[in-house]
């Protein structure tokens, strides 16, 4: 069991009979969560740089035609720009199935784990860590934000 008297803050200590193993579960399981987060991130990109896409394409088809270029602008604009990305779905609709389903459950579930092995505490594997590797006394390893001088 590690030593919470310098941990973070007191919303980070270890709750009474909250193991080690547990902790490190907890730990993985928000990890896991960062790279939903990281994952939906990506997403939120990929719907903008498609976007960003359709409107450049938009744009290309204009100077096509200005360019006397009517037969291929025309083919474009046919068949690519407001195209679905999958079957029936433009980028938003993904971005809205998956912020809905798969996200929105796996921060439920983790929320979940958090409130019933630990009394809701988040990141008590990351205060650890920051104990365990800060330089206690040195500058920029302070326990706190109310440390710092």
């Amino acid at each position: 069991m590690t030593d919470d008297t310098e941990l973070p803050d007191g919303a980070h200590e270890t709750p009474d009979g909250v193991s080690d193993a547990t902790v490190a579960a907890l730990g993985a399981l928000s990890e896991a969560l960062e790279s939903v987060e990281r994952a939906r991130g990506h997403l939120y990109a990929f719907h903008q740089l498609t976007g960003k896409a359709d409107f450049g394409l938009g744009d290309a088809v204009d100077k096509l035609r200005e360019a006397g270029h009517e037969e291929v602008a025309r083919r474009l604009e046919d068949d690519l720009v407001g195209r679905n990305v999958l079957a029936g779905r433009w980028t938003f609709q993904l971005v809205e199935e998956y912020d809905d389903g798969y996200w929105q459950a796996f921060r439920e579930h983790e929320r979940r784990a958090r409130e019933e092995l630990a009394g809701g505490v988040r990141h008590l594997a990351e205060a650890r860590l920051k104990q365990d590797r800060r330089t206690r006394g040195r500058p920029g390893h302070e326990v706190s934000p109310g440390d710092v001088r």
